[in-house]
Formats: C-alpha cells, sequence, structure tokens
C-alpha cells in the first residue's frame, strides 16, 4: 500500500467514523473468508459497515470524529463494525459472534461514549429503528381499528336482527 492509498483509505474511513451513530469493534481470531464474506454481507442487509483496516491508519481515521476514545481497543488483528442506526451494527456483530467463536468483540461508542463489551451487548439487545417503527405505526393503528369494528357492529346487529326476523318468518 503506497502513500495515496492509505490517504485514500485514511479519509474514506474518517468520513465512515464521522456519519456513523455508533461502532463496534471486534477482534478477528482466524475466520476464513467465506465467514468475513457472510458477516459482511449481514451487515450490507442491515445497512452497517464492516471494514478491516490497518490498526495505525485506523487510529489516524479516528482524529476529527467524536470516536478517540475507541483508538485503545485497536490493539491486534481488529476491524470496525459501523452504522448510521445505533444498533443494527452491534446487533449484527453480537448475533454472530454468538455463533462463530472466531469473532469477538472488543468494544465500541457511541458519540463521545467508549463501550466495552457489556455496553456493545446492551445496546444490540435494543430494538432497532425499524423495529420502533413498526410498533408505533401498530400504536397509531389501534385505535382507528377500533373505531372501524364499533362504527361497524350496529350495522352487525341489525343483519342478525333481520336474519333472525327472516328465519322465525320461514319457519
Amino acid at each position: 500500500m503506497d502513500r495515496t492509498e492509505k490517504a485514500e483509505a485514511v479519509s474514506s474511513l474518517n468520513a465512515t467514523l464521522s456519519s456513523a451513530a455508533a461502532v463496534v469493534v471486534v477482534r478477528n481470531l482466524g475466520m476464513t473468508v467465506a465467514q468475513s464474506t457472510v458477516l459482511r454481507q449481514q451487515m450490507r442487509d442491515a445497512g452497517a459497515e464492516f471494514r478491516v483496516t490497518k490498526n495505525r491508519l485506523a487510529k489516524i481515521a479516528l482524529d476529527g470524529t467524536s470516536y478517540t476514545g475507541i483508538g485503545e481497543l485497536l490493539t491486534g488483528p481488529t476491524a470496525i463494525a459501523s452504522s448510521t442506526d445505533p444498533v443494527s451494527a452491534a446487533k449484527i456483530a453480537v448475533e454472530f459472534a454468538k455463533t462463530n467463536d472466531k469473532l469477538e468483540i472488543v468494544g465500541g461508542g457511541m458519540g463521545d461514549v467508549v463501550l466495552d463489551v457489556d455496553g456493545v451487548k446492551a445496546l444490540a439487545s435494543l430494538p432497532s429503528l425499524d423495529e420502533l417503527r413498526a410498533k408505533i405505526i401498530g400504536l397509531v393503528q389501534a385505535p382507528a381499528t377500533k373505531v372501524a369494528q364499533i362504527a361497524a357492529a350496529p350495522a352487525g346487529q341489525l343483519a342478525r336482527v333481520f336474519g333472525a326476523y327472516a328465519a322465525k318468518e320461514a319457519a
């Protein structure tokens, strides 16, 4: 990697970290290419990004972002998962680490707050932004559904009364 490629990698990672709502640092303990590809695909599907970078370049990219505190977590074979949704990167990383012992959660950050392993796991247990939106829509729709049921109830009662009279007349 020459100097221009390094500068490009640092600026790209800096831009990613500047727009990220949460960052998770993981340690790669010998994952295969296939396992890494599966993890990257899951991250991409969730709207997150997974990058393996040199620690020295990642520490340079942290300058100027709110994630400067996670620089001390970058030791050994690490990778960075980031997302604009505060929960999705943590959720995918924690779920993948449960099924794969070659991926270890080291820590992470949310803005200026540095998270330890338990903090990342707690963040992963929160509902995602899409799940929260679905709950809000369900709460908004529930009263409308009840109003429609109440409005339809008298018409149904009238239909049953007319049906009873018709059955009585036929008998």
